[in-house]
């Protein structure tokens, strides 16, 4: 076992809070049939993971992999974050492709929405020049964690005023039964109308009498008053 690895694995277990933990614990649901069901916390926050996983940069894959197979919610956190840090640093075409065929291998232990929603944008970068086929892949699987990752990836997009797929996975997650869902989208339609209102204005023209009240809300968090309550009155 490689000593870099233990030495990680033995940084954050020595940082560990079990004060936070708890608290952790019932934040993220891991109750029985919650979303979160089974992950453990240590407590630590996520500037100190961020910090330590900085001191780590080197950990090889199959090392990340491991982190990423535990039940433990920061080893799993700080593997994706070595992840992102090292996929926004390189320029290497290969050495990016990996990285991203790695990441969407382990979508089943990017298994809660922080896990998400700090490594999704990676994937909305790297597919920004390319066909974009695999996002409707993840918005169509029917695993949450998936369809989340697809939507949150588009944030990419729409920094470089794209709309278009935020729009259509918006549309395939319109009748999605989970808040997470109902939430990210809402986000995600949000940051299109800080950009382009008139691009969420049609949206919402046309769906908002059906749209979950959650990603309705979350989506016109920041209109003036009279116009929230215009789409809140249906």
């Amino acid at each position: 076992m490689n000593d870099i690895y233990l030495r990680l694995i033995e940084v954050l277990n020595s940082q560990a809070d079990p004060i936070r933990a708890e608290h952790s614990q019932r934040f993220f649901k891991t109750g029985k049939g919650e979303y979160a069901e089974g992950d453990v916390f240590l407590g630590l926050t996520v500037p100190k993971q961020r910090i330590i996983a900085s001191k780590f940069k080197d950990l090889p894959l199959n090392e990340i992999q491991k982190m990423l197979n535990s039940v433990i919610h920061e080893y799993r956190f700080v593997a994706i974050i070595l992840i992102v840090n090292r996929f926004k640093l390189t320029k290497d075409t290969q050495e990016r492709k990996k990285l991203i065929n790695f990441y969407l291998d382990n979508t089943e232990n990017i298994n809660n929405w922080d896990l998400v929603d700090v490594s999704a944008r990676i994937l909305g970068e790297y597919l920004y020049d390319k066909d974009r086929k695999e996002l409707y892949d993840l918005a169509n699987s029917g695993n949450l964690w998936e369809q989340r990752i697809a939507i949150i990836a588009t944030s990419y997009f729409i920094d470089k005023n794209e709309f278009a797929d935020t729009i259509k996975i918006s549309e395939i997650l319109l009748n999605h039964k989970h808040d997470l869902i109902h939430k990210a989208v809402g986000w995600m339609l949000r940051e299109v109308g800080k950009r382009d209102l008139n691009v969420l204005l049609e949206f919402l023209n046309k769906y908002y009498t059906v749209m979950p009240r959650t990603m309705l809300r979350y989506s016109i968090e920041k209109f003036p008053q009279e116009l929230r309550l215009h789409y809140l009155k249906r």
